[in-house]
């Protein structure tokens, strides 16, 4: 069954073939659209696109039907192939994800791209492992990549985001402060998704002089109330907090359960959601979207 949303995540009326896009076109609309207000929109995260049946998770098609649906962001997981091309992957070996076996980094890209992805219910699909410069390209325009850190080292992804020109809605993970200076000394601009879970953590970032203008925080997979320091402190610093329910909550067996779990993390302080259930994560939230806010003017629809 389709859903058709409403408010800024989606438009009712549209043809399917319309997508719900985050308009960015420059590394300062990129800051403002993540800047925490108080007044902002509940921001939604394709986990690797999205995880369910038909759609396997990095791949172009789960990408583009989370957009026919809801406005949303995607966490992306950039591997290399054995000829160092880079492709979207989150396992380094092949066996759960697509037809192939053994490890990725045995295989070069003309042999990578003739494997088909598999579904969540391992259904072999028509879909194939995309590039990561095929994601950008079909990003542009469309919504912003969040670059998860796995084997491509950060010079190789810090050439490839300045190479396309991308920098205005593709960001990158990081997990500590060392890293986040590696991206901030390469390109004041960069936008990164840095993990910041505890005030120890925030005050290394603070210490290594990144400005909390380049940056959202992850702070963890639950709703807990220890996470209510990190929630002043980082608001403090207009910095937008992110929780992932992807580990625990996408996992709740029944809907209505996991809608409330979704609607509890945004009531708790949460400002963005990351999920392997973004379209279903979106209708569940629609009770919590402001009557209006700022942040509106970037979500378009469109073909």
């Amino acid at each position: 069954m389709m859903l058709v949303l409403l408010g800024p995540f989606a438009t009712t009326g549209w043809a399917q073939e319309n997508l719900h896009t985050i308009a960015i076109n420059s590394p300062k609309q990129l800051k403002d659209f993540f800047k925490y207000t108080g007044r902002d929109i509940p921001l939604i995260s394709g986990h690797r696109g999205c995880h369910i049946p038909g759609y396997p998770e990095n791949s172009i098609e789960a990408f583009e039907y989370v957009l026919k649906h809801t406005a949303a962001f995607f966490e992306i997981d950039p591997r290399l192939t054995k000829d160092s091309v880079v492709v979207l992957l989150h396992d380094a070996t092949l066996d759960r994800t697509t037809n192939g076996t053994g490890k990725l980094a045995d295989y070069t890209w003309a042999e990578v791209k003739k494997l088909r992805l598999k579904d969540k219910d391992g259904k072999i699909t028509p879909y194939r492992i995309p590039t990561l410069e095929e994601a950008i390209r079909w990003a542009r325009g469309k919504t912003i990549l969040n670059l998860d850190k796995k084997d491509v080292p950060p010079a190789m992804t810090e050439r490839i985001i300045q190479k396309n020109n991308a920098g205005a809605f593709v960001m990158v993970t990081v997990h500590n402060a060392e890293q986040a200076l590696f991206y901030y000394n390469s390109d004041k601009d960069r936008m990164m998704s840095a993990f910041v879970k505890t005030p120890q953590v925030l005050e290394a970032y603070e210490a290594a002089g990144i400005p909390w203008h380049n940056m959202i925080a992850y702070i963890g997979s639950e709703n807990k109330k220890e996470n209510d320091q990190m929630f002043r402190l980082l608001h403090q610093r207009n910095v937008m907090c992110m929780i992932s329910a992807a580990p625990v909550y996408d996992k709740l067996e029944a809907a209505s359960d996991r809608g409330e779990a979704y609607r509890q993390t945004f009531q708790m302080g949460a400002d963005i959601l990351e999920s392997d259930l973004p379209v279903e994560c979106a209708e569940a939230i629609r009770p919590l979207l402001p009557a209006s806010s700022s942040k509106r003017r970037f979500f378009k629809t469109g073909k």
